[in-house]
């Protein structure tokens, strides 16, 4: 029934689908990559040492507390949030002088910085699929992984393909295995060029010696580049919840840091003040905020096969903008000095989407005094999952990223994009267990948020993906997804939030030897909405009092 809390949606004829393995292989899969850096929480790090003399601008200095002798207010979650939202207002008088912000401040008392090492991440990545591989033997599946030199040799001879893996394993926890090589290079000092290379390495070394299959393209591509696109927004969210702990982050940021980013917090711990200086954020603008609320679909439809729904669910959904254009003396010189950052979890299929998007190669310019911009080269990775299809892209786009104050408290922020990536979707049959199609995928975002001074915003965001029969396996059909989201939001009080959000997913399949089919799930929620210090939704500041 329409308002039952799972529906059983029925269709005119069923295609055979293939057959994923158990989900709890990926979940444990999943658990094991964490937990191998996690246990280092269990127990304090060594003291710190003394400060010494600086001589790089890039990364403080900050000594490690474990927080086992922190005062009862520092474990106080609401004072937690409360410390981060002071130091990530965007719209506050300290936040738009530099010299007045916690990291100036840092800036001016560090004394030593570690010099990058280039040996500890290739020996940890190494390490790092030694566990992964053992682990996965002993309990996800002996004949894949039970890999020895032959076939090691076997790999280096053998031509590359494209695996057969299940959905969520290729596009989801390779992307974050990428992102745990990424993490170890970056922690250990290494910008984020370096460190992609460290993450193709490690990729490549998992695909001729951690499975005894022959090498994959599709999980080299989305190991190595999806790894890094997710991985330098993790690596710069834990940061900077270091960032602003001062100098001695309590045992809440160390944990949170470490849970955001394993690599980071397990060479925080394991090095002692060797790798526990604090990238510099160099105080970016941003917009962040968590959501917590119920889903209800209002409309689906599945033109392959009857699948179940769940009509009323839970979800959580977690947002954040790092570096947004027009903060004065902020500079885009280093990949992802600005990025947006998206994750929702529901009780019907855990992971909803996970989104990442930032700016690779880019400058600044400007239109008058009330318009101010970025523009340049941008690398995503996107993985979106409604309860009867997905679709999952690495891609990199050229586009812009911009803000306008249209009146004096009126303004309007967006984000528009088009390029092409390497992408999968689909609930087809294919060849062995796979149920989805690759190839490559041209894509287009359009993103815009309308502030009407401090009491309400209004989010709308459309996404398109064709994921085409070019580069792919399966020369006989396409995907073409779509993929739109409008939202109200009205403050209540403080960073207190109610928001009403609609959500329509589309997937339109095109196949000769099957019915062309349509799924569609439409969605509408209702959140209570946390924002992190951000009294204008986000909106940056740089006009003169004068010029408003």
């Amino acid at each position: 029934m329409y308002g039952s809390a799972t529906t059983t949606l029925k269709t005119p004829a069923a295609t055979p689908q293939g057959t994923d393995r158990p989900m709890h292989r990926m979940t444990f899969r999943m658990l094991f990559m964490g937990s191998v850096f996690a246990c280092a929480l269990a127990s304090p790090g060594p003291a710190p040492a003394a400060e010494a003399e600086a001589d790089t601008p890039e990364r403080v200095l900050v000594p490690f507390n474990p927080g086992w002798q922190l005062t009862p207010d520092r474990f106080d979650p609401y004072l937690l949030a409360q410390d981060i939202a002071s130091a990530t207002d965007v719209t506050s008088p300290a936040a738009s002088t530099p010299t007045d912000t916690p990291v100036a401040q840092l800036e001016g008392s560090v004394k030593s910085e570690a010099r990058p090492n280039y040996a500890l991440p290739a020996v940890e990545i190494i390490g790092f699929n030694f566990l992964l591989n053992r682990f996965n033997y002993h309990f996800i599946d002996k004949p894949v992984y039970d890999t020895s030199l032959q076939t090691i040799r076997d790999n280096l001879s053998a031509k590359w393909v494209v695996d057969t893996d299940p959905f969520a394993v290729n596009q989801f926890m390779h992307p974050y295995q990428g992102s745990v090589y990424f993490g170890l290079a970056r922690s250990s000092g290494l910008d984020y060029w370096k460190s992609l290379g460290y993450t193709f390495g490690g990729s490549l070394i998992w695909e001729i010696a951690g499975e005894t299959g022959p090498p994959s393209i599709n999980d080299f591509v989305t190991t190595g580049l999806g790894g890094t696109f997710l991985g330098e927004p993790l690596f710069r969210m834990a940061n900077l919840l270091l960032e602003h702990g001062g100098d001695t982050p309590g045992f809440w940021r160390e944990t949170g840091a470490a849970a955001i980013s394993p690599p980071l917090g397990f060479n925080r711990l394991a090095f002692g003040d060797r790798f526990r200086a604090v990238f510099q954020s160099h105080n970016p603008a941003t917009y962040s905020y968590v959501r917590f609320g119920w889903n209800k679909i209002d409309d689906a439809l599945d033109g392959i096969v009857g699948q179940t729904v769940k009509r009323d669910t839970a979800t959580v959904d977690f947002h954040m903008s790092y570096g947004l254009p027009g903060k004065n003396g902020y500079r885009y010189t280093r990949p992802f000095d600005y990025f947006d950052f998206d994750f929702t979890a529901t009780t019907a299929n855990v992971f909803e989407n996970i989104m990442s998007r930032g700016l690779l190669i880019g400058k600044e310019y400007t239109a008058g005094d009330n318009y101010r911009s970025i523009w340049g080269l941008y690398g995503s990775y996107d993985y979106i999952s409604p309860q009867t299809f997905r679709v999952s892209s690495t891609a990199v786009s050229f586009g812009t990223t911009a803000q306008w104050w249209i009146s004096d408290n009126v303004a309007l922020l967006g984000t528009a994009l088009a390029g092409v990536g390497y992408g999968a979707a689909g609930t087809i049959h294919g060849q062995g267990e796979r149920n989805y199609h690759y190839g490559a995928t041209p894509q287009a975002l359009l993103s815009l948020r309308l502030l009407l001074g401090e009491r309400v915003n209004v989010d709308l965001t459309a996404r398109s993906y064709y994921v085409s029969d070019v580069a792919s396996t399966e020369d006989r059909g396409t995907e073409r997804i779509f993929r739109g989201d409008a939202a109200f939001t009205m403050r209540i009080h403080g960073p207190h939030a109610l928001t009403l959000k609609y959500n329509a997913s589309r997937r339109d399949a095109r196949y000769p030897d099957i019915p062309n089919t349509l799924q569609t799930v439409r969605t509408v929620s209702l959140l209570y909405t946390y924002y992190f210090g951000d009294a204008r939704f986000g909106a940056v500041e740089w006009r003169e009092a004068g010029e408003r």
